[in-house]
């Protein structure tokens, strides 16, 4: 149990208007059926809950949230702070992540252990074992069904949602779990797979399926521009930061306010400044302690930025059900169809040449530029497959993540995104997941569902 939210980067920002309604900003795709200020109060909500360290900075395409107190810049990082702001007049901020600087809800803060990627035992970065199950089961409501693969959702003679259909992972036996509502959160390919295995005489190419958008406009984040470098002024010094879980995050700045001419939407950096391990040591002579003085006195220091830039919503970017394939269920695999165009291309090298000139600012030698187009997928930040819109000729959802065809099906998950936005994207899917909960919890009392 846990999914993702055991191994995620933890990274948490929230979207802005520049994003939701960029469509009506360049042009290209449909905005989202729901604007920042909607949103704003289940960011709120989220973000209390799970609990993040960040700073604010009061610009208005990175909101800020309900913050616990930051992570410290390391020395590396304030220089690259200072000269990227006089330089250019851009943003660095420490990361806003999901990982506690605080006490909250019963979960200790962070103490700087270190290998966040193993989990965290005592609960410190946000996972739903620590945090959202403990939660729902204090409710006394709960009832969770462990090793359960969702093959399919069944419908009744009216074309609403009856029951989901799976499988014993264990015992391989086939089951069906009964509701008035279904409520897909299986991840953005999963939910989709399930949704175009759901088929029937009323919905013959998947359910929810009218406008025929079901697997397409699939997006991620496009990687693979960026630097790294060595800082000289601070060979020698010590990094009194230890075992920070957590690097540093350069906004957008392209086509905010002034339009790029090579490429619509825009771009953030991730990245960290730090003292290098040990590797220098290798071509160092000498032995006892004045060795290991000069080894400590030459120690460099080494920075590096990465992008992550909006990959454009395109209808030939698609999944669908493998006409051969399947699981060890027998379930149908996934087929997928994606690459990143000429729009993800151009902004790639701007990606790099901005890196490059943002760590020579800071007195950054020995740089080395990053300019390779990443595949779709490596980001891991895969959204899309059932837009939301106002139109249900044109998107699967609406604005609570409810199902245009079907009134009982909702989908909460990255499933939903018109537009991939830069920015990490799980505090989104917490944001639009609570607001559309509350949403179902008024039309069951309503008794329209």
């Amino acid at each position: 149990m846990g999914g993702k939210s055991i191994m995620w980067a933890r990274q948490t920002y929230r979207l802005s208007d520049y994003d939701m309604k960029a469509a009506s900003r360049d042009g290209f795709g449909i905005d989202w059926p729901i604007d920042y200020a909607t949103l704003a109060p289940y960011y709120d909500i989220a973000e209390r809950f799970i609990g993040i360290s960040g700073q604010a900075e009061g610009l208005p395409h990175l909101p800020d949230g309900q913050f616990l107190p930051p992570m410290a810049l390391t020395c590396g990082e304030e220089i690259l702070k200072k000269a990227i702001h006089d330089s250019f007049g851009r943003t660095l901020t420490i990361g806003r992540c999901a990982i506690l600087t605080d006490d909250l809800n019963g979960r200790p803060k962070c103490h700087y252990c270190g290998p966040c990627s193993r989990g965290c035992r005592t609960g410190s970065y946000y996972s739903s074992v620590s945090s959202s199950l403990p939660a729902a089961e204090a409710t006394g409501r709960l009832t969770l069904i462990p090793n359960a693969v969702a093959s399919h959702v069944e419908v009744d003679d009216a074309g609403k949602c009856r029951s989901v259909y799976y499988i014993d992972r264990v015992t391989r036996t086939h089951r069906e779990v009964y509701g008035k509502a279904v409520v897909l959160c299986a991840s953005t390919l999963e939910s989709t797979r399930i949704m175009l295995n759901s088929t029937s005489p009323r919905y013959p190419t998947g359910i929810a399926n009218s406008s025929g958008v079901l697997g397409h406009y699939l997006m991620d984040h496009v990687m693979g521009g960026g630097a790294s470098g060595i800082l000289p002024v601070l060979k020698g010094v010590p990094d009194t930061r230890g075992n920070r879980p957590n690097g540093v995050y350069i906004p957008r700045f392209r086509n905010l306010e002034e339009r790029h001419p090579d490429f619509l939407r825009g771009y953030g950096y991730q990245g960290s400044a730090n003292v290098v391990k040990w590797g220098h040591a290798i071509n160092i002579p000498g032995f006892g302690a004045e060795f290991k003085q000069q080894i400590r006195d030459t120690r460099p220091w080494s920075i590096s930025i990465g992008g992550f830039g909006e990959h454009l919503p395109r209808y030939e970017n698609f999944c669908e059900l493998d006409k051969i394939h399947v699981d060890a269920w027998g379930i149908p695999v996934l087929h997928i169809s994606a690459a990143y165009g000429d729009n993800e291309k151009a902004m790639i090298n701007d990606m790099a040449d901005a890196a490059e000139e943002m760590l020579r600012a800071a007195g950054a030698e020995d740089i080395e530029v990053e300019r390779e187009v990443s595949a779709p997928g490596l980001a891991i930040h895969e959204v899309g497959t059932a837009r939301m819109g106002a139109d249900p000729t044109t998107s699967v959802l609406n604005s609570y993540e409810q199902a245009h065809d079907v009134s009982n099906l909702f989908v909460m998950d990255g499933s939903g995104y018109p537009s991939s936005s830069c920015q990490n994207p799980t505090i989104t899917f917490m944001a639009l997941a609570t607001r559309a909960c509350e949403y179902l919890v008024e039309e069951f009392r309503a008794s329209r569902i």
